[in-house]
This record gives C-alpha cells, sequence and structure tokens, in this order.
C-alpha cells in the first residue's frame, strides 16, 4: 500500500471502518514492531486529531515511551500508577472522561482532558498498552475501545 492515509469523515464508527483496513494495509508484510507502533500512532492521529497517541511498552517493572504523535511526554510510568499503569495492572481498558477526575493521574500536559488506554497482550502477556489523549472532555466510549482493539490485534499477530 502507498503511505497515503485516506482520511474520512463521517460517524466515529464510519470513520474507524475505514482506517481498519488501511491500518491492516500497512502492517501487512512487517513484522518490525517500531515501525509498526509508529504508523498506527500517525494513522490514529492524523484520522482523528486526537492530542496524543503512542504507545508505552513494559520494561520490568515501568512503562517507558515508545513511538508516539504529538507533544513531548512522560518518559516512564511506574506500574499501577496514573491511567497508563492502572490499566497494565488491572490489564483491562481505562476510559477516563476526565483526566482531572482521576485518582493519580499523571499530567504530563495540562491540556489532556480525557484519555482512553488500552492494555497490549501477546501470548497472553501485557507487554505494552496504547494511550490515547484528547484535548476534549468525555472523547472516547465503547466504540473508541472496540476499534482499537481490533487496531492492537492486527498489530499483535504480526
Amino acid at each position: 500500500m502507498a503511505e497515503d492515509l485516506q482520511i474520512t469523515k463521517g460517524s466515529k464508527e464510519d470513520q474507524y471502518q475505514s482506517l481498519v483496513p488501511q491500518i491492516k494495509s500497512l502492517l501487512q508484510g512487517e513484522t518490525n514492531s517500531v515501525a509498526n507502533m509508529a504508523n498506527i500512532a500517525a494513522a490514529l492521529k492524523e484520522q482523528f486529531n486526537f492530542f496524543w497517541v503512542g504507545f508505552y511498552l513494559v520494561d520490568d517493572n515501568e512503562l517507558v515511551l515508545g513511538p508516539f504523535q504529538g507533544p513531548v511526554a512522560c518518559t516512564r510510568i511506574s506500574y499501577n500508577r496514573g491511567v497508563c499503569g492502572t490499566a497494565w495492572a488491572q490489564k483491562e481498558t481505562l476510559i477516563v472522561p476526565n483526566v482531572d477526575e482521576f485518582p493519580g493521574h499523571i499530567a504530563c500536559s495540562s491540556l489532556s482532558k480525557s484519555e482512553i488506554v488500552i492494555p497490549i497482550f501477546k501470548t497472553g502477556k501485557c507487554i505494552g498498552v496504547l494511550d490515547v489523549d484528547s484535548s476534549e472532555y468525555n472523547t472516547f466510549d465503547l466504540i473508541d475501545k472496540q476499534y482499537l482493539n481490533m487496531i492492537l490485534n492486527l498489530f499483535t499477530s504480526q
């Protein structure tokens, strides 16, 4: 596939339905996980204009910043700290409508208002998280959870 992303207008679900096959095509045949994470982050940022999209990868008892799109970010996050560390510890997706109301939220940027964090599993083990932030409140919902999990499944099957 050419590296041009076809941006779709319409509902959030319409946008994801257009984006998922494009991401699948970008990942097809590429085994380098850094390259794949970089393209996933870029595609999500470009399609939805999210404030920040990126990956944190498990390294011992911390999450370490991986490929991302957006302003500079926190480099290391401890297990069970902030939204990312909590999603990792609980091994479940966290949707946070207002990050200021999340106990222990780590504010890498005061411009982030809502967030979704999805743990990434490979062979049954959590290897990291996908973190997506919005500069608006109440951005994320079950549609995001469904399609972002679908995208992560494409990533982990490579």
